[in-house]
């Protein structure tokens, strides 16, 4: 099934289910008022919203209205957490080798995470706003998971059966901003403002034989001013899957149902797959060329960013935001 939130009903939006082509919804709050709520008890909530979806895939779904994505929020408008990794290593060390920063060789044994901002996320069509261009504006397009309550210490075998529902995220980074405060060595705060997640959220049985080994094995699309930037695939150069992501966070904590567990921005060795973020690229062309030349983002341009399935359907929505100064 795919879940989505409309822009009401407070904060944390109105719970619909919405049809397998995207364009039809349903509310759901007579099961539930908010995904979180869904969440919180998914183990008894998620048949009847199961149900309610087989319902509006036959057209027997009282109430069910066409889907605007522009009245969407994001699934979960806010999260109790959102903890990012950095699993496709590629990336990991095009991005260090561009800040003059080793790779340590835990990282290709121990996940790189860090706790990200959860208090509030875009909707797929809210603009990213941001004081000032000089920041460095980059996108980063990255899969995530949405887990119900996962106990402390959670095997990677436990962890894998938490994993509820999948999605897509553009964890927005200042890279201006980011050599200052890791060389402060307590991490991001100021280069991480707030991210967005895709239109919809859908259960794993819903990608079919895209999901396997906990990883989306799909390319991610991205275009900027509708011109293409990359379609790196997924389930490539993924160094640890999702579940041994959860499980990694999980060592020393419980994980709160509605946890965001994040990718990272997808990256394959092969560069003529395009780059899933600007500081990537840029690295690419530093590389190749001495200096680079893709600049990063401007006030008034525009990140898409997609996946599809193989008969080019799309599966999330797009997350498609313009870049625009606060």
């Amino acid at each position: 099934m795919k879940l989505a939130s409309l822009k009401e009903g407070g904060r944390d939006g109105t719970l619909v289910v919405v049809s397998r082509d995207l364009t039809t919804a349903v509310t759901a709050t007579g099961i539930a008022p908010t995904l979180q709520a869904a969440l919180d008890d998914w183990e008894n909530l998620a048949p009847r919203l199961n149900a309610l979806a087989e319902d509006l895939a036959n057209g027997n779904a009282p109430g069910a209205f066409p889907l605007d994505i522009t009245r969407l929020a994001a699934p979960l408008p806010r999260a109790y957490e959102f903890v990012d990794g950095s699993a496709y290593l590629p990336h990991v060390e095009r991005v260090r080798r561009a800040r003059g920063a080793e790779v340590p060789e835990s990282f290709y044994s121990d996940p790189l995470m860090y706790q990200a901002t959860s208090a509030g996320f875009l909707g797929p069509r809210d603009p990213v706003v941001v004081p000032s261009e000089d920041f460095g504006i980059d996108l980063e397009a990255e899969v995530l998971v949405v887990t119900d309550d996962v106990p402390m210490g959670a095997s990677v075998e436990v962890a894998s059966e938490h994993i509820q529902l999948v999605g897509l995220v553009n964890d927005v980074s200042l890279r201006g901003l980011i050599p200052n405060e890791l060389a402060k060595g307590f991490g991001f705060l100021q280069s991480k403002p707030r991210s967005a997640l895709s239109p919809v959220l859908v259960t794993p049985d819903e990608l079919g034989d895209a999901w396997h080994g906990d990883k989306l094995h799909l390319p991610m699309r991205t275009w900027i001013n509708g011109q293409w930037f990359g379609e790196a695939e997924c389930g490539v150069d993924m160094q640890f899957s999702f579940a041994q992501l959860i499980a990694h966070v999980a060592r020393t904590r419980p994980l709160t149902a509605g946890t965001l567990v994040g990718s990272g921005t997808i990256a394959n060795e092969d560069t003529s797959k395009g780059a899933s973020c600007l500081a990537e690229q840029r690295t690419v062309e530093t590389l190749r060329d001495g200096k680079p030349k893709t600049p990063f983002l401007k006030f008034g341009d525009t990140v898409r960013i997609e996946v599809t399935d193989k008969d080019g359907k799309s599966i999330f929505g797009a997350i498609e935001q313009p870049i625009a100064k606060g």
